[in-house]
């Protein structure tokens, strides 16, 4: 299993290596043997990025900011990549937070929970609000979670759609969305 925890690379050093070492925790004790993928070694290099994507059955993708992942994952390759693997079902996917919101076509509203500043400071390039748009819909996390920093945004997030007419589904830390391609 490859583990992309690039959506936090704005965090200082200590503080993303605990995110990777968490997830493989986490991981661990359910049977997998997981291993970082870090997008920031594939810069560049799309083909080499998609050959090494291929050789994990399943991709995880933690969370943080999900515009700071949207652009590593544009940086290296890899958006093009997951949407070719995930899509033909090549490779499962599996992410929570950014991780899953990633999905979506569209990144607006989530400005609400991450920066989007924060991408030309950590990865010297400009916000991309699009998603892979491997799912039709957008994907509003932490709902009705508790222990969430900020469960006003999610709900200001989850009207804002509502208002607008915007196709989502809410998902809360314990849940999980299954989808079937390829």
């Amino acid at each position: 299993m490859g583990v992309i925890a690039n959506a936090a690379d704005g965090w200082p050093s200590a503080a993303r290596d605990w995110a990777v070492t968490s997830e493989f925790t986490m991981l661990r004790p359910l049977g997998y043997e997981p291993e970082e993928i870090d997008l920031r070694a594939f810069i560049g290099a799309p083909n080499e990025t998609v050959e090494h994507l291929r050789t994990y059955p399943l991709i995880w993708v933690r969370g943080g900011n999900t515009f700071v992942l949207r652009a590593r994952m544009a940086q290296s390759g890899a958006d093009a990549a997951l949407q070719e693997l995930v899509g033909t079902g090549a490779v499962a996917y599996g992410g929570y937070s950014a991780g899953a919101c990633i999905l979506s076509p569209s990144l607006r509203g989530l400005e609400l929970f991450d920066d989007p500043a924060e991408v030309p400071l950590v990865c010297a390039a400009t916000p991309i609000w699009e998603g892979l748009g491997i799912v039709t819909f957008q994907i509003v996390p932490h709902y009705q979670s508790e222990g969430h920093e900020h469960p006003e945004r999610v709900d200001e997030l989850v009207h804002s759609y509502t208002r607008e007419g915007v196709d989502f589904r809410t998902l809360r830390d314990s849940e999980v969305l299954t989808i079937v391609t390829g």
